[in-house]
């Protein structure tokens, strides 16, 4: 009888440990644009508010529903920096936390990108210091930067427009004198070129051509651009992928290869519509690589608060490419990202 007992409570032990170390996506009721940055033992995740910027903290990715949360930076009001509050980014560069962001004054065309500092350890805590308006010369329309320290040198890229008008969003790069600078012009390396990156009819005639949420990726010899494309309003909104040699000149337009197809489309098989807007992180251990991104799970749902944020494994082909494989169906189990053992 005792030993039956024992049997059945190690079984329990066994299951709930095995349930611990699973999650299934969502990671979060809703939240678009999310971004996620892995450092000393914790992830620091944000996403898409409006107004604020929120951060949280976590052990592990399946505990985002539980995990700490604050506000570290609230719009103030009368300023070109008020409203619509997108795609906030947190990120740890040479010994300090930054916070990249897009916000306007409640009217689009004036959306550029702000900087936020933190010199403390942990981002939660100390003060979030604004240091202004990031931009190049021409100061253009601008949403969705993503900053890297490649080979000693920061580079930013992000969304941006040509000239001063709505129709069509391309990517642009410039190197950064520090986190909060430009230096040099931008320059655009990638347009809206294939059919699977214009799904962007507004109605009334209006059409928008996206190429969108850059964010840097790099593996071996290679540094890789995936970035959205469509409109987020479509369900057709999907990853694009461009490539480069990583001893070329990433500000040489002509170092960047587009991919002729999307490298993470939806998938209506497991009911995954508009998947994009990603951001990527490492397992706690250094040895996964893992993509966060926002989707769908019904078509026709836009860009409003349906959107809710998905992590999963990829892998990487024998080309050195990265290969995301499909949008997991909500609810599949996923092991959760490996720890140092």
């Amino acid at each position: 009888m005792i030993k039956k007992y024992y049997l059945v409570f190690a079984g329990l032990l066994l299951a709930l440990a095995t349930q611990a170390q699973n999650f299934s996506n969502p990671l979060l009721p809703s939240g678009a644009d999310p971004y996620n940055f892995y450092k000393d033992g914790y992830y620091y995740y944000t996403h898409t508010t409006g107004n604020r910027i929120d951060l949280w903290k976590s052990k592990s990715i399946d505990g985002l529903k539980d995990a700490e949360r604050k506000t570290i930076w609230k719009a103030p009001a009368g300023t070109t920096y008020s409203k619509e509050i997108w795609a906030p980014e947190v990120m740890f560069l040479r010994g300090k936390w930054y916070a990249y962001f897009a916000a306007d004054d409640g009217k689009n065309d004036n959306h550029r990108m702000y900087v936020l500092e933190n010199a403390s350890a942990d981002p939660m805590q100390g003060e979030w210091v604004f240091k202004g308006k990031i931009a190049d010369k021409t100061d253009k329309w601008a949403i969705d930067g993503d900053v890297i320290d490649f080979k000693g040198q920061l580079y930013m890229i992000w969304s941006g427009w040509e000239g001063d008008t709505n129709g069509r969003q391309e990517i642009f790069i410039a190197k950064l004198k520090n986190p909060w600078t430009i230096d040099g012009p931008r320059v655009k390396i990638s347009s809206p070129k294939f059919s699977w990156e214009k799904n962007g009819d507004l109605g009334g005639g209006e059409h928008v051509d996206v190429n969108e949420g850059p964010q840097f990726l790099p593996h071996g010899d290679k540094l890789f651009i995936i970035y959205s494309a469509s409109g987020c309003w479509t369900d057709f909104y999907a990853l694009g992928m461009l490539t480069a040699s990583a001893k070329s000149n990433l500000l040489d337009p002509a170092s960047w290869k587009k991919s002729e197809k999307p490298v993470f489309e939806r998938s209506i098989e497991n009911g995954v519509y508009a998947p994009g807007h990603n951001s990527f992180f490492k397992s706690p251990d250094g040895k996964q690589d893992w993509i966060l991104y926002h989707a769908n799970d019904k078509p026709g749902q836009g860009c409003g608060g349906f959107r809710s944020p998905r992590a999963q494994q990829f892998t990487w082909n024998k080309d050195g490419t990265p290969n995301f494989g499909i949008p997991l169906k909500t609810g599949t189990p996923l092991a959760a990202p490996s720890v140092k053992k």
